[in-house]
């Protein structure tokens, strides 16, 4: 007998455990759907990541698998090389230590088991409408700050 891929971490036709698709979720986002991007990564952070040592679906491959957790955790992903399409983030707070002695720190307002979709998002105390963040917007430092709401918004 021929062996099956190893096909890992199936929801529906995507398979988190393939590294490569791993930007997939977020598409939603780039369309206009950012609720479902949020709600297809709190379904892959809960089901998917466990804290166990077979706690990831798939092969952390130079650590891919963590990565994508990490970034998602903190509210979003990068697509491209220079920016991140943002998700929900899945921690309510987390802060990063950058060069020069800043920070930048993601809040995530009321997050809670129901609120998992994003009603408003803050850059350093401004309403923030792109539904990206730039890496030189993140390595300014600063406050990363998402309200979240258990409404689905509609579109």
């Amino acid at each position: 007998g021929e062996s099956l891929a190893d096909v890992t971490g199936l929801i529906g036709q995507y398979a988190h455990g393939n590294e490569p698709s791993h930007h997939v979720a977020y598409l939603y986002a780039l369309t206009g759907k950012p609720e479902r991007t949020q709600e297809l990564v709190r379904e892959i952070v809960s089901t998917q990541y466990h804290p166990t040592p077979e706690g990831l679906c798939g092969n952390d491959d130079c650590g891919q698998m963590s990565a994508w957790y990490i970034l998602s955790c903190m509210g979003f992903y990068p697509v491209d090389p220079v920016s991140a399409v943002f998700g929900a983030p899945q921690l309510p707070r987390i802060s990063l230590s950058l060069p020069g002695g800043k920070r930048f720190t993601v809040v995530a307002e009321g997050l809670s088991e129901p609120n998992k979709y994003v009603k408003a998002i803050y850059l350093n105390g401004k309403r923030y409408r792109k539904n990206y963040i730039s890496h030189a917007d993140i390595v300014k430092g600063g406050e990363l700050r998402f309200v979240m709401t258990a409404e689905r918004p509609s579109n």
